[in-house]
Order: structure tokens, then C-alpha cells, then sequence
């Protein structure tokens, strides 16, 4: 595969992660949103713990599809390799079953609050079996194998123009979920369910607000700098610094949601262990998957060439 071909299709595999990930963001902040409002402690006990299922679905299926970029930046380097194709591939399929059952939990709460349980379940399971047939049933019944030939570790350097064009879509990848997460965060605020929350929380729910409104603003920051300090001119200097702003704003974001996280599930428990354990759960699996796993992959071969040298 030649470089601009693998340019192209690294490209149109986080064009199609921004567009996935629209659908997940929205449907993430309803999901929050939701249980600030009034008649949100009227649901039965049952339907309150689907609510707090949903969320976490959609939480995985975020995780997944913001995945990508952080594994480009921090694993390939911004560079255009296969490697990040295919787990930009993967990541995408995988991001689209949580999506579903995320979005069939929404749907059962909204329907059995309208017309009851039944309905619900109904309405619930059309939702899921539509979404897996059109996401997954489609794609698998279309699909085609075709085998690119490939020489490997004989990919040519990206570009820098490719680099940070591609750095600055990843940012865009992850900028609109930010943005909607701090309205929503906002918004909470200013509601009476929120001032019934014990203090501690409403600290948690601010602290987490401060971390999502500084990930937004490193998140924004390349793109002013690219303009006032580089007059929009491609410079590898301006690379590094859009692409250590990216990967400072997702350590933030992740600690921003899983803040909120923590604020849900106490709303739906009032339980400060399940609401301490959600958030803390969220956190690792955001670092881990964002962070720590491409590090990790960045550092081992560098490892094992190290042992090698030893032996």
C-alpha cells in the first residue's frame, strides 16, 4: 500500500469516527441530563439502574471511537501506518454494540414512561435488533475481502502537511463531545435535583465541569495557535505542540466524565460505593484505553530490543 493511499484511508477511517461518535455524544448527554430532571426519581427502581446501564454503554462506545486518535498520536506518532487503520477499524466496529444497547436502554425508559413496561420492552428490543441489523447485518452481508499487498516496515514517512491535518481532525474528533458534555454540565447546575445532592457531589460535579471546560480549551488551542503563531504554515514545531495538547485534553475529558459518572450514579444508588466504584471504573477504562495501553504498545519494542541487546 503506498503512502497516499494509506494517508487516504487513515483520513476516511477518522472521518467515519467523527461521524459515529455524533450520534453516541448526544445520545450520552441525554442519558446524563436525564437524571436531573424532575420526574427522574418517579421511575421505578429498575428502570433507574437501565438509565445508569445505558450510560455506561455509551460511555464504552465514546471510549472506543475517540481511541483512535490517541493510539495515532501516541503509538504511530502521527504517523500513516496500517497499524492505525486496523485499530481504527477495530475500535469502530466495536464501539457500534455498545452504541446499541445504550441506545435500547434509552429507549425502554422513555417508552415505559409514556405507555408502561410492556411497550417499553418492545419498543427496546425493535431498537436493538433495527440497530445491530442496519450497523453490523448490513456491513457483514456486503463485505468483501481484498488483499492489498503490502511490504512490511517499508512505509514511507508522512508528510507533516498529512500529520497535522490529521491531528487537527482528531481534535475535532474529540472537541464536540467536550463541548456538549459542558452544556449539559452547565445546565445541571440550575436545576433543584441538583441542589438536593449532597455537598460533596456538587464539588464532584464542579471539579469534573473545570476538567471538561480545560480539555475544551486544549482542545481548541491548536487550531488558534496554527493561526496566530504559525500564520497557518505547516511546521513541526506546531505539530508536537497540537499533538501533547490533544493527548493533555482526552487525560482531562477522562477525568471530567468520569466525575459526572460518579455524580449519575449516586443519583440513581445513593450509594457512595456504587457511586465511587462507577467513577473510579470509568476513569481506568478511559486512561487505560486512551493512555496507558499505547504507551505501553509505544514502549515494548523498544523493550524487548533492549533485552535482545543484553542477551
Amino acid at each position: 500500500m503506498t503512502t497516499t493511499e494509506t494517508d487516504r484511508k487513515l483520513k476516511t477511517a477518522l472521518d467515519e469516527s467523527r461521524l459515529l461518535i455524533l450520534g453516541a455524544q448526544v445520545l450520552f448527554g441525554f442519558q446524563f441530563q436525564a437524571t436531573f430532571q424532575d420526574l427522574f426519581g418517579s421511575i421505578p427502581d429498575v428502570s433507574r439502574w437501565i438509565h445508569g446501564a445505558g450510560l455506561m454503554f455509551l460511555l464504552v462506545s465514546i471510549c472506543f471511537l475517540i481511541a483512535p486518535s490517541l493510539h495515532h498520536q501516541i503509538l504511530f506518532q502521527g504517523e500513516s501506518r496500517e497499524g492505525a487503520i486496523g485499530t481504527a477499524t477495530w475500535f469502530a466496529g466495536a464501539s457500534l454494540l455498545p452504541f446499541t444497547l445504550g441506545l435500547g436502554a434509552a429507549a425502554f425508559v422513555a417508552f415505559e414512561r409514556l405507555f408502561g413496561r410492556t411497550v417499553g420492552s418492545l419498543v427496546s428490543i425493535s431498537f436493538l435488533l433495527t440497530g445491530l441489523t442496519l450497523l453490523y447485518g448490513v456491513g457483514f452481508a456486503l463485505r468483501r475481502h481484498r488483499k492489498t499487498p503490502s511490504v512490511p516496515g517499508n512505509e514511507g514517512e508522512t508528510q507533516l502537511k498529512t500529520k497535522i491535518e490529521q491531528m487537527l481532525t482528531e481534535a475535532r474528533v474529540m472537541l464536540p463531545g467536550g463541548q456538549a458534555l459542558l452544556g449539559f454540565q452547565l445546565v445541571a447546575t440550575l436545576t433543584k435535583s441538583f441542589h438536593e445532592l449532597p455537598y460533596t457531589y456538587q464539588y464532584i460535579h464542579a471539579a469534573g465541569l473545570c476538567a471538561v471546560a480545560l480539555a475544551v480549551t486544549l482542545l481548541m488551542t491548536p487550531a488558534a495557535v496554527h493561526r496566530i503563531a504559525f500564520a497557518g504554515e505547516d511546521d513541526a514545531g506546531f505539530f508536537r505542540i497540537g499533538s501533547l495538547l490533544v493527548i493533555a485534553a482526552s487525560c482531562s475529558l477522562a477525568f471530567g466524565i468520569a466525575a459526572d459518572v460518579a455524580v449519575v450514579f449516586y443519583k440513581i444508588s445513593r450509594s457512595n460505593i456504587v457511586a465511587g466504584s462507577s467513577g473510579v471504573g470509568a476513569l481506568y477504562m478511559l486512561l487505560a484505553a486512551w493512555l496507558a495501553y499505547p504507551y505501553w504498545r509505544r514502549a515494548a519494542p523498544s523493550s524487548a530490543s533492549k533485552k535482545a541487546s543484553h542477551g
